[in-house]
């Protein structure tokens, strides 16, 4: 759940600590910058050798004596010397003041060791600095049970920068957790029936509605949501799972529609509901005639590999070629899609596509060149094409990167029994039968 962010701004004029290192010796610059390659190459150890030789050419200046410590923090806690990291940090935070860059390595600290405490007290110092630390303050609070801090705080964030899925993913979690839903619904009918109006509190009560099994109160809630709010694009979030359970599907599809092309809506949200639907016209053909209106609403929108994907999944079993046709549409605006590459490369094996199958994976090695069954896939492929010599040396390669997986492995030796068996040379196709036999040893 804390996720914390890897870097942050810096203030006006102020400079990163790292590149701060101020009137210095020959013997302090060598040493750290050998300390940060040996820190670079996983060598922790030999970094905080590096570091004790660069303490002696500080000239016992603060400003370079507190980037020795911050560099030994950070070396300290890749050694999972937790407690060595945290005196250096806070030994560099004595020296130079509460730089941001520094707190938020402490506050990685504490997270790492799930010391939620001093972490709450720390994030509050980092969001003067970057506000988009207040969601790890809330997920923070959830964590410490501090329940009501974290839904002020959630309430506070979604009026700022609208709703967000992590950001209701920890109030499901809240939800659930203080079990007192009616102390909590009774809270927000209250706010609803005050003024002004809050969509967000709609939405929340929609929830808890639904988490209690109150279908009747969700559905009413939701119609209530947009009569008040007739521009709103959340409650069709609701209202299209209500109209299909009601057997409303022309509803359902209306609202569908303003989800596809809603900018308030997270993708994740979407391909969600698009699953949903995909999933009810499955065995209820007659309302298969909205798919194509509904796959180009969200085509228009975002037509990146994974909404592509999930239709091509969605015909797999039914229309090979026009999954096929869907997964190449996803190829061609989400290229490095290795999901999306794999089930292409397949589905072209299986519909004899051989030479398409080949320029895949050739290009597709390129870009994932340490991934042992696009090796094989190229190799299938190849190999259908009568090209023996690049399928030998695909799957020699790919062997290489394979680990311990004999059902792939297998098939890596089918492969090349088959590619040295039409190249007349029986003695290379004994060995890997040799090979698979040893894998498949007879009962």
């Amino acid at each position: 759940m804390l996720l914390p962010l890897q870097s942050i701004a810096q203030k006006d004029g102020q400079t990163p600590l790292e590149d701060d290192l101020g009137n210095v010796t020959d013997v302090f610059q060598e040493n750290f910058f050998e300390a940060l390659k040996q820190r670079a190459i996983e060598n922790y150890e030999l970094a905080l050798v590096a570091l004790k030789k660069a303490e002696k050419g500080t000239r016992k200046d603060p400003e370079n004596q507190a980037v020795i410590n911050f560099e030994k923090a950070k070396n300290y806690v890749q050694l999972r010397r937790y407690d060595d990291a945290e005196a250096f940090y806070l030994k560099t935070i004595e020296s130079v003041g509460e730089k941001p860059e520094v707190l938020i390595s402490l506050y990685d600290l504490y997270s790492l060791q799930r010391n939620y405490e001093k972490a709450i007290e720390i994030v509050k110092k980092i969001i003067p600095d970057n506000s988009h630390y207040k969601e790890d303050l809330a997920g923070l609070y959830v964590r410490t049970k501090q329940y009501e801090k974290a839904l002020t705080l959630l309430n506070e964030l979604d009026q700022k920068w609208g709703g967000s899925q992590y950001r209701n993913a920890l109030r499901r979690q809240i939800y659930k957790a203080t079990v007192n839903n009616k102390g909590e619904i009774d809270k927000l009918v209250a706010k609803i029936n005050s003024k002004p109006k809050n969509e967000q509190e709609y939405l929340n009560l929609i929830y808890l509605y639904s988490e209690q099994g109150n279908t009747k109160k969700a559905f009413e809630t939701a119609k209530e949501l947009q009569k008040n709010y007739p521009s709103s694009e959340k409650v069709h979030l609701a209202l299209y799972k209500f109209y299909l359970t009601e057997g409303s599907v022309e509803k359902a599809v209306a609202s569908i529609k303003v989800i596809s092309r809603s900018q308030q809506i997270e993708s994740q949200n979407k391909y969600q509901i698009l699953d949903d639907f995909l999933a009810f016209i499955a065995t209820r053909t007659q309302y298969q005639k909205y798919l194509e209106p509904v796959v180009e609403w969200f085509a228009q929108q975002d037509n990146n590999g994974t909404f592509y994907f999930q239709l091509g999944k969605f015909f797999l079993e039914k229309d090979k070629e026009k999954a096929l046709t869907y997964f190449e549409k996803g190829l061609k605006n989400d290229g490095d899609n290795y999901k999306l590459i794999k089930q292409t490369l397949q589905l072209q094996l299986d519909l004899n596509q051989f030479e398409k199958a080949k320029n895949l994976s050739d290009r597709s090695l390129e870009v994932f060149p340490s991934q042992p069954e696009l090796y094989l896939l190229n190799a299938k492929a190849n190999n259908n094409l009568q090209q023996w010599d690049d399928a030998i040396e695909s799957l020699e390669t790919g062997l290489d990167f394979l680990l311990d997986n004999p059902k792939i492995e297998i098939q890596f030796y089918n492969q090349l029994i088959e590619a040295w068996s039409k190249k007349g040379n029986t003695k290379k196709a004994k060995l890997y039968e040799q090979k698979r036999k040893a894998l498949q040893p007879e009962n």
